[in-house]
């Protein structure tokens, strides 16, 4: 009989101990010790790498000189929105997490996608929920594929032989921290089972060309379930995020070793599941029908996409003694940086009102390029003047009220341009070289917060 022994890992990090502690050395996180029992048995792991007959042949080790590389084209969805947060699609052998709240939508997005493509074979894998209740989903979303194969497992033996009679062309696991293997004696979920679990998978994919899509949950902290291993042994990693009294849903890319980490796509959630939005700037600028004062229209980037954005301020007299900040959707201390520029530079009285500021639809922008409209809604609420709704603010603002530089100003005036704004604010500096005929839009150069205030108020 083997000897069976068992050891201790942190739920945070992996880490593994043979004896408790209070604090783990790795991570630095308190209480996080769990006893796992571990079977040093003498089974032979899942052959999984037998699915090319040049399994053997690829173990060697080769010169880099004599490796022929092989062009082998993305797969593309049916989901433009997916292809853009992959880079250009799926490419065939990769593993893909990713990851969200309860009840955000990832099951739905996924199910979704295997339904819409009908022309590869899917295997959809479900450790949560029997096939009556994803066949309630699928009929909800009212979409019909011959070619989707469903599969209630928990047992990676038990996966990888249906995989072999199925022949696949796409696998989603729903999700890893269902998933057991035999070759590890723990629950399901833990630590070393997570880790197991995602070895097998990442070896199949590797070996057999087919692409994996993973779902994992996330802790109350917002950081993904399992050892950060499970980060690491991917190719990509996809944050699914939303508010549950919003409609949209974001899909960010944390992690992806073939295209961009900052691309984003957005999701509005309907009855028939997850409808993309090809064009998200409509939807983030709200529709007044008369004027109102404390909002500006900014136009930022999100990796290689324009987006339009409504900044909303509301400054108000303080009535506690010490003056209210609150933000959403921005950094709080960028907010008391730009008070500071315009309390010094503008004589502005800020130091005795509430500032409250939102960006409008739920987004978390970081671009600084919205610093110029987010001073403008400031001033705005401040003289309780409405700006014109057909003007957009482009710049970063600088410590001495400077308006700086950005980039890809081209792709911004044209989505502005796009959405029938009359005028752009946009820095001088930005000016040189810019083709002002190729738009419609007119086009206003600042240099100061000064000249922008002159112009508007």
């Amino acid at each position: 009989m083997a000897k069976i022994k068992s050891a201790f890992f942190c739920q945070q990090c992996g880490y593994e101990t043979p004896k408790w502690t209070g604090k783990c050395p790795s991570c630095g996180a308190w209480n996080s010790f769990v006893e796992e029992v571990v079977q040093r048995e003498d089974k032979s792991k899942p052959e999984v790498m037998n699915w090319d007959d040049d399994s053997k042949e690829q173990r060697k080790a080769h010169k880099l000189e004599e490796v022929i590389q092989t062009h082998q084209a993305r797969m593309q969805a049916p989901d433009g929105e997916l292809n853009r947060v992959l880079g250009g699609g799926m490419v065939p052998g990769s593993v893909i997490l990713i990851a969200g709240d309860p009840g955000i939508g990832k099951s739905t997005l996924f199910l979704q996608l295997a339904l819409h493509w009908r022309s590869i074979t899917t295997l959809y894998v479900s450790g949560e929920e029997s096939a009556q209740q994803i066949k309630l989903r699928a009929d909800r979303i009212g979409v019909k594929n011959p070619n989707l194969y469903l599969l209630t497992a928990t047992d990676t033996n038990t996966l990888f032989q249906e995989v072999k009679k199925v022949k696949p062309q796409l696998l989603i696991i729903d999700s890893i921290q269902t998933l057991e293997s035999p070759y590890v004696e723990s629950a399901a979920g833990s630590v070393s089972q997570v880790r197991e679990c995602a070895a097998e998978l990442q070896r199949f994919a590797k070996a057999s060309n087919i692409p994996v899509c993973i779902i994992g949950h996330i802790t109350k902290d917002g950081a993904i379930a399992g050892p950060k291993v499970l980060e690491h042994m991917v190719d990509t990693v996809l944050q699914f995020e939303g508010d549950r009294h919003y409609a949209y849903r974001i899909l960010r890319t944390l992690k992806n070793r073939f295209g961009s980490t900052s691309e984003l796509g957005i999701y509005e959630m309907v009855t028939q599941g997850m409808r993309p939005v090809s064009n998200p700037s409509e939807i983030l600028l709200s529709q007044h029908d008369e004027p109102l004062s404390g909002i500006a229209i900014a136009a930022t980037m999100e990796a290689s996409r324009p987006l339009m954005i409504e900044v909303q301020a509301l400054v108000t007299t303080a009535v506690y003694g010490t003056p209210q900040r609150t933000v959403s959707g921005l950094d709080l201390r960028r907010l008391q940086l730009l008070l500071a520029v315009l309390e010094k530079r503008g004589g502005f009285h800020f130091g005795a009102k509430d500032v409250f500021v939102n960006i409008a639809g739920g987004l978390k922008i970081e671009d600084p390029s919205i610093e110029l409209a987010l001073v403008c809604s400031l001033l705005s609420s401040y003289e309780d003047k409405a700006l014109p709704s057909n003007i957009c603010l482009v710049g970063e603002i600088g410590l001495s009220g400077e308006i700086r530089a950005v980039n890809r100003i081209d792709q911004r005036i044209a989505e502005a341009d796009k959405l029938g704004m009359d005028v752009i604010f946009i820095p001088k500096a930005n000016a040189k070289g810019l083709q002002e005929k190729n738009y419609k839009i007119k086009i206003k150069t600042v240099n100061k917060v000064e000249d922008v205030y002159k112009m508007l108020f």
